[in-house]
């Protein structure tokens, strides 16, 4: 079965770059420099930022519908970021080399299904599983032991 793989979009978070510090300080987020390969996982590239990168640290509504499973967590924006990840059946690296839990979504933004996958062999093993359910139309990925929203995975028409 088809999937998309799609990082954010750049167009909320480009107002944020460049900003020093006690700027955004008044919007709750935090400028890191990277220092460590892997360890900072931008949200729209879908990449590990390199030694030297900056990125914002900042809060993010990934699931906004209205249901008990609304949901929002921190992520890195990697700062300068504009070109969106946006892949048919391709698991970019930065979900490949963490432990990634998978939840499965219904139009309602109503959980069904959800589980945890590592590596690419078994991240699209639980891909097909949760979209051989009819109802599921959306996977959220998120790294399991921070938390954080990584990317939504959207089911393609057959």
């Amino acid at each position: 079965m088809d999937f998309r793989i799609r990082g954010l979009s750049a167009a909320p978070f480009t107002q944020y770059y460049g900003l020093s510090q006690s700027a955004l300080a008044a919007h709750n987020i935090i400028r890191y420099h990277c220092d460590q390969h892997p360890g900072f996982p931008d949200r729209i590239e879908l990449r590990d930022a390199l030694p030297g990168e900056t990125l914002l640290l900042l809060n993010h509504v990934c699931q906004p519908a209205q249901t008990p499973y609304r949901a929002s967590h921190a992520i890195f924006v990697r700062e300068g970021a504009t070109r969106t990840w946006d892949r048919i059946n391709t698991i970019p690296p930065v979900m490949k080399n963490r432990i990634m839990s998978l939840r499965a979504f219904d139009s309602n933004g109503m959980m069904l299904d959800a589980d945890i996958a590592e590596g690419e062999t078994e991240i699209r093993k639980t891909i097909n599983r949760f979209f051989n359910q009819e109802l599921v139309n959306t996977i959220h990925a998120h790294n399991a032991k921070q938390g954080c929203f990584a990317a939504s995975i959207l089911r393609l028409p057959t």
